[in-house]
């Protein structure tokens, strides 16, 4: 009994420590231009250092950056940022770099070996097409949504995530972050296949992924014959009961995302159950970047992962906009605060160091020993969006 009350008072603490946000308004806009015009500087710096053809993906175990092919499932994310950056700064510098490097992506489109073209494709040519209007995009956009498509499983209702050995049909809680680019597709094309796809991956998403708590299960293994749960395991998290903090926010961002191009409602309680497992979880730090799972057992001596702070962030303050009044201004508050700490110097980097990627510590897989305490650059896009949702959004 004395566990549970104790557990109670912190969660209540929890939420009251969100009530207030740390900076004014004003000083936040400060801060948030700061970080635009800093990571402007950070990626020109990348821009001059990176070799033709790849693309920025982390920090060797040297200390030497560490870059990707075209088709390693993070390729989209630093067109996606030069995307980001010029349509703050207009400077035709990343306009010309998010083109030169997204022609290397431009086999991605026909792959059907990958659930990642949203992250591949979206987030590259989805963001230059929102930006330019450039009507080509729309067709390398549509090749890469009937790609993607091929790996739904009817008899699970759900998109194949992986084809590993050792896995029947794996499916991951991060797939939710691909179906954007299908809810696109549907609207570009009039052709409703698209978006009963991601409308069925994420309803089979909730039936499976969560456990009571809201906290959520890494990869579900189905049966194909069945379409039956076959295993409920982590690949990335610290264990299979665990609640991996990415997972969460990918989990959160998504149904954020689903809600907003279905307007049903269902998802838009699932983002809120997520945000609030999240929130008031009595492990989440108080400067709201997890760590790297909310069940580690070195807490709190565990590394953090500025990627999952990141993605939480531009999701709060999108899930902001949809709820009432009281939730709005909580989600927004702690969508700042953490956005905020990402900005300041316990995790962004300073000009010209950290292979010029914009923030530190982050986490790609513990139980891989992989990316552990790095730089990432997913954590680098997120973080821009973020940035960017805070400027458009913030009241006047």
């Amino acid at each position: 009994m004395k566990s549970k009350i104790v557990l109670l008072l912190l969660v209540c603490w929890g939420a009251a420590a969100q009530a207030q946000t740390k900076l004014s308004t004003k000083k936040m806009k400060a801060l948030v231009d700061e970080s635009l015009r800093f990571s402007a500087r950070q990626y020109k710096h990348m821009m001059k250092s990176l070799p033709d053809s790849l693309f920025p993906r982390s920090t060797n175990k040297d200390g030497s950056l560490m870059t990707a092919k075209f088709n390693w499932w993070t390729a989209g994310f630093y067109p996606g940022s030069c995307w980001y950056l010029y349509e703050y700064t207009k400077d035709d510098a990343f306009k010309k770099e998010a083109e030169k490097r997204q022609v290397y992506l431009l086999p991605d489109q026909y792959r059907t070996n990958t659930h990642d073209l949203g992250f591949l494709m979206y987030c590259s040519f989805g963001n230059g097409l929102r930006i330019t209007g450039n009507a080509a995009y729309k067709d390398i956009l549509m090749t890469s949504s009937r790609s993607l498509i091929t790996r739904y499983k009817p008899t699970i209702e759900a998109i194949r995530s992986w084809d590993h050995p050792g896995w029947k049909c794996p499916v991951i809680i991060d797939n939710m972050m691909n179906l954007e680019m299908l809810a696109w597709a549907t609207r570009n094309s009039g052709e409703p296949i698209f978006l009963n796809i991601a409308v069925n991956h994420a309803n089979t998403t909730i039936k499976n992924h969560f456990r009571d708590d809201y906290s959520s299960y890494h990869v579900i293994d189905y049966d194909t014959t069945t379409g039956k749960v076959f295993a409920k395991k982590t690949h990335q998290g610290h264990s299979d009961a665990s609640a991996w903090s990415r997972g969460q926010a990918w989990g959160l961002y998504g149904y954020t995302m689903m809600y907003r191009e279905t307007k049903d409602p269902k998802y838009l309680d699932q983002a809120k159950h997520i945000a609030d497992y999240m929130l008031n979880h009595p492990r989440m730090p108080k400067d709201l970047i997890p760590y790297y799972d909310y069940d580690a057992p070195e807490i709190p001596n565990a590394i953090r992962d500025a990627s999952a702070g990141a993605v939480m962030s531009s999701a709060l303050l999108e899930l902001s906009k949809y709820v009432d009044k009281q939730d709005g201004k909580r989600y927004w508050n702690a969508g700042a605060d953490a956005l905020a700490s990402l900005a300041g110097p316990a995790y962004r980097a300073k000009e010209g160091e950290n292979n010029n990627f914009i923030l530190m510590h982050s986490t790609g897989s513990m139980p891989g020993k992989s990316e552990i305490d790095v730089p990432l650059s997913y954590a680098d896009y997120y973080f821009l969006e973020a940035l960017l949702r805070y400027k458009n959004w913030a009241p006047r």
